[in-house]
């Protein structure tokens, strides 16, 4: 029972601070569940993310149910899903009643206006976090250039570019990374 409570209360907190949506969420889901209360990897983080990308739903919701999962089973999922979304259910009614009511109030666009602007270092925080555990296995630069994880590299650089040139479907990208993934680990040996 009082794991239950901790995962409610937990992201609960995450949820009350999730501004900018899922990915922004992102650094604080990890702050909590993998630096301070070291429930998970970071690497075992990173497979979170990626696993929640390829399911349907909002992926902070996805996140907070697959760590309520790990943690506690069927209860902990139910326990850190309510968690994560109660904060929003509350916070997005009350602030809809407002933003119609005072949407033309300068102080209201200034308030939007810097809160964009930390979204944005929230999301390259996240982006950063997920690229040096991707290519270096955590957030300190390698020792030795082969401390890389050069396919990751290769599949990173290769999905950048084919998203940003042909706009590709991202899922489609995924499947072709984890193709990709299956095939050739197993042939490099790790």
């Amino acid at each position: 029972m009082m794991m239950y409570l901790k995962l409610f209360w937990v992201f609960f907190q995450i949820g009350v601070l999730s501004f900018g949506g899922g990915y922004a969420a992102m650094p604080i889901v990890e702050d909590h569940v993998v630096e301070q209360l070291e429930w998970m990897s970071a690497e075992e983080f990173a497979d979170v993310i990626i696993i929640d990308e390829l399911t349907p739903g909002p992926i902070a919701l996805n996140t907070s149910t697959f760590v309520g999962t790990k943690m506690a089973g069927l209860g902990g999922a139910v326990a850190a899903t309510l968690g994560n979304i109660l904060p929003s259910c509350i916070l997005t009614f009350v602030l809809a009643k407002l933003y119609y009511k005072y949407r033309s109030l300068k102080l209201i666009n200034g308030a939007l206006g810097g809160l964009r602007a930390m979204v944005v270092a929230l999301l390259a925080s996240m982006s950063l976090t997920l690229i040096m555990t991707a290519l270096f296995g955590g957030m300190r630069l390698p020792l030795a250039l082969s401390d890389t994880d050069f396919l990751a590299a290769i599949l990173f650089a290769g999905s950048l570019f084919v998203l940003r040139k042909w706009k590709l479907n991202p899922l489609l990208i995924l499947l072709i990374c984890g193709v990709a993934g299956l095939i050739g680990y197993p042939l490099l040996g790790c």
